[in-house]
């Protein structure tokens, strides 16, 4: 079953805030037919004061653990589903390169945030590959995570 038709069977919302992926993961949703059931919003964030102003990351969790972190995803997935009132959050934030890469993050790191009634999880990702392709597998796994997540949290 795919995303869509899983959220619309239950009656959730989600939304997305997103940053190495560029929309890619909202892209995938909107793709399929009848999303707009359950598809409420997504943001890209790529710059640290637009994560900041929208999905409402702290000044505090960037300067103390970068963009790209764990941390960040949690707060990009609880900040966009708070901002849009959808039940689900989903996030994504990493480093898709060729450049920009460093030895303690290197390129294709990405953490992936959800959220939803059953709190926060998060997922990092070390992939390889083409700017593309690390985008790709990025998008790919974080639909998988928030498909997972749903059936392990709203089974009623």
């Amino acid at each position: 079953m795919n995303i869509v038709a899983l959220l619309t069977e239950k009656g959730l919302k989600i939304s997305t805030a997103e940053s190495c992926t560029g929309g890619l993961v909202a892209k995938l949703i909107t793709d399929i037919s009848g999303s707009s059931a359950c598809f409420e919003m997504g943001v890209v964030t790529y710059s640290n004061e637009a994560k900041i102003k929208l999905p409402g990351i702290s000044r505090q969790t960037l300067d103390e653990y970068g963009a790209v972190s764990a941390h960040a995803a949690a707060q990009m997935c609880e900040g966009i589903m708070t901002l849009a009132k959808s039940d689900i959050g989903l996030s994504v934030t990493g480093i898709a390169g060729p450049s920009g890469g460093t030895p303690e993050k290197p390129v294709g790191l990405v953490y992936i945030g959800v959220c939803g009634r059953g709190g926060t999880v998060t997922e990092e990702l070390n992939l390889s590959g083409t700017r593309d392709e690390i985008r790709s597998l990025a998008a790919k796994r974080a639909l998988q995570i928030a498909t997972e997540y749903i059936v392990q949290n709203y089974n009623s």
